[in-house]
C-alpha cells in the first residue's frame, strides 16, 4: 500500500501516522505541480515527462535525469488511478460535470486517469439543461453519478460541532 501525496500531514491523521510508523504503507512526498500533471500525463496517455523541479533533492532519488539544452530534468512517471472520488456542483445523467471554484483543479484530471469516476454532485439536471461551455468534464470520463445533498453550516463550509 503506498500513498502518493504532496502533503500528508492534517489535524486528523492520526491513522496514517500509524501505519507510515509501523511500515504499513509507503509514502512518496511530490510537489504539487508534479502531481498534478503525473495525473494528467495518465489520462492524456503520455509515458512520463521531464521537470526540473526536484531535481537534486531526496525527491528525486532512484529517477532517471537527463540535462536538455544545459539545464538538469527529472523523469516523472504517470499516476493512474483504478477509482477516482470526485466532487462536482453539477451533473447530468451523462455524466458531464460542472464545477465551483478550485473543485476543478484535480477533478477533470482525476477523472481522466482513472479506470472508474464516482462523482458527487450537489445538483442532477436534466440532459441539455448544463450550458455546454461550461462542461468542464465530458461524461465519457465519469461513470457513476451519485446526488450528495449540502450539509455545510458554518461560514468556512464545514459542519459545525453542537
Amino acid at each position: 500500500r503506498k500513498i502518493i501525496c504532496s502533503f500528508p500531514r492534517q489535524v486528523d491523521s492520526q491513522v496514517f501516522d500509524g501505519l507510515y510508523r509501523a511500515g504499513k504503507i509507503e509514502l512518496e512526498l511530490v510537489p504539487q505541480g508534479n502531481l498534478a500533471e503525473r495525473i494528467r500525463a495518465a489520462g492524456a496517455g503520455i509515458g512520463g515527462f521531464f521537470t526540473p523541479t526536484g531535481y537534486g533533492t531526496d525527491l528525486a532519488k532512484g529517477k532517471e535525469t537527463r540535462e536538455i539544452n544545459g539545464r538538469m530534468y527529472v523523469l516523472e512517471s504517470p499516476i493512474a488511478a483504478d477509482v477516482a472520488l470526485i466532487k462536482a456542483e453539477a451533473g447530468d445523467r451523462w455524466g458531464n460535470l460542472v464545477y465551483r471554484k478550485t473543485a476543478r483543479n484535480f477533478g477533470p484530471i482525476m477523472a481522466m486517469a482513472a479506470k472508474l469516476t464516482i462523482a458527487s454532485v450537489h445538483e442532477i439536471v436534466a440532459l441539455g439543461e448544463l450550458e455546454p461551455e461550461h462542461i468542464v468534464t465530458p461524461g465519457i470520463f465519469v461513470h457513476r453519478v451519485v446526488k450528495v445533498p449540502r450539509t455545510a453550516t458554518g461560514p468556512a463550509g464545514f459542519k459545525q460541532a453542537a
